[in-house]
């Protein structure tokens, strides 16, 4: 099945026919979104979750519940409008937020 770029923002296949999907684009004023971002916990919290460690495991390590951890989470998604913890890996690697060797 080949996935088409119809513009930005936008995904088509084919399934039987051409379909149109709009995918949620994440924010891009950045600057205002952010204020004092990032934190040194923020920043902690993200080369936490860049090891790959479990949600359980970063909770233990920050002294803190795993829902107060689902929250911050998701507090961050919210912040630079993106929907996974994938793009929001992504997102703060291209915001430099986590420095090469850190």
């Amino acid at each position: 099945m080949a996935v088409t770029r119809v513009k930005p923002g936008v995904v088509a296949h084919p399934v039987g026919r051409l379909t149109a999907v709009t995918l949620p684009r994440p924010r891009t004023d950045h600057a205002v979104a952010v204020g004092k971002e990032p934190t040194v916990e923020t920043q902690h919290l993200l080369r936490l979750m860049r090891t790959g460690a479990t949600d359980r495991a970063i909770a233990r390590e920050l002294d803190v519940s795993l829902r107060t951890l689902n929250r911050r989470i998701a507090r961050l998604q919210s912040l630079l409008g993106v929907q996974s913890r994938f793009q929001l890996g992504v997102l703060a690697a291209e915001l430099e937020w986590l420095a090469v060797g850190e």
